[in-house]
């Protein structure tokens, strides 16, 4: 058994999407549950259908604060489920919405979120199409749980997998860095922030299929949500057999996040975003692939940040603005708990 899973219990580090986490999936669950449609581990997974070819995928949310500036739980459960079916190249359709409701809990603040699962589902493109509700006695869940399920399907575009990229390629980024991380520490009214930063929580559905329909060779795509972008870069580099050479002058970091993270000892490398898409693509087409961001609204900063090697396999290395290099490697604990 892995180190980190000895001690026979779960830690909140097993859910903050870096080392723990991919040890309780490859040490725990895929021994178990393993099978060829879940073994490749995309955020998505892909398989044929009578007539057509489909993507699925769910996940769970549990921030806290439910209510955080730029987003809600509503937003960022029809954000990350979409963008988890766009990382793989499929066009998101459908979604299910799962709601854990505990005892007490305002039905004006569930009404609001209702709206903004609706808003942010038109803006995606996408219909709820099933859902569930539970409720628990009052202190077995904070407040409100989202479990959603996301079906997609492959509207003239191939599927992407995390495992594609190679030597060569450019590393594309559509936005600034670090921004729901630090939104969600400056909403927690403990650390005393009177300024507050706004989530970064967007579907990123369009922005991919204009990208795809003006770059078909996307190698890999991933969205950086836990762990952040240290997290996907690690794990793309691992699964795809490269290493990975980031330029730190270029990474897209707005003074506020940078401000905080240097405030908190964070590394922005490693806060969370929800609406940060990250492209491997060849070299001769990152231009074409960064004119084509650029005209969506969740685009308009997009830039290259780096490139994929042939040598140092799963490993990434940043360039520092010194001139030294520095490994960036797979986070090991968790940063911070309940950010999405």
């Amino acid at each position: 058994m892995a180190a980190g899973m000895n001690n026979r219990a779960i830690r909140l580090a097993h859910g903050g999407g870096g080392r723990y986490t991919q040890q309780l999936i490859e040490d725990v669950l895929l021994p178990i549950l393993g099978n060829p449609v879940l073994d490749p581990l995309d955020d998505s997974a892909v398989f044929p259908m009578p007539g057509a070819r489909l993507a699925f995928t769910t996940d769970s949310f549990v921030v806290h604060p439910i209510f955080f500036p730029g987003g809600d739980i509503g937003r960022l459960a029809v954000c990350g489920t979409v963008n988890d079916l766009a990382a793989v190249g499929a066009k998101p359709v459908f979604l299910s919405l799962g709601l854990i409701l505990e005892e007490g809990f305002s039905m004006d603040d569930l009404k609001r979120i209702a709206l903004s699962v609706k808003s942010t589902a038109d803006e995606a493109g996408v219909r709820i199409a099933a859902g569930d509700t539970k409720v628990v006695e009052k202190g077995h869940c904070d407040q409100l749980f989202i479990n959603t399920a996301g079906i997609g399907v492959f509207d003239g575009t191939h599927p992407v997998s995390g495992s594609g990229a190679k030597p060569g390629d450019r590393i594309l980024v559509n936005g600034s860095l670090g921004r729901h991380g630090m939104a969600i520490v400056t909403a927690r009214t403990e650390l005393g922030f009177s300024d507050r930063i706004l989530s970064d929580a967007a579907p990123l559905g369009l922005l991919v299929e204009t990208v795809l329909k003006s770059v078909p060779e996307v190698h890999a795509m991933r969205d950086a949500t836990r762990g952040g972008l240290a997290a996907v870069l690690n794990e793309i580099a691992g699964r795809s057999g490269v290493g990975m050479e980031l330029d730190e002058e270029t990474l897209p970091l707005d003074e506020d996040v940078r401000g905080a993270c240097e405030l908190l000892g964070f590394d922005p490398l490693y806060v969370a975003n929800e609406g940060v898409m990250v492209f491997f693509i060849p070299e001769n087409r990152a231009g074409d692939a960064l004119s084509a961001m650029k005209t969506s609204p969740y685009g308009r900063s997009a830039t290259a940040i780096g490139r994929v090697t042939a040598d140092s396999e799963g490993r990434v290395v940043l360039k520092t603005r010194l001139g030294s290099r520095r490994i960036v490697d797979m986070p090991s604990g968790e940063q911070l708990p309940r950010i999405c």
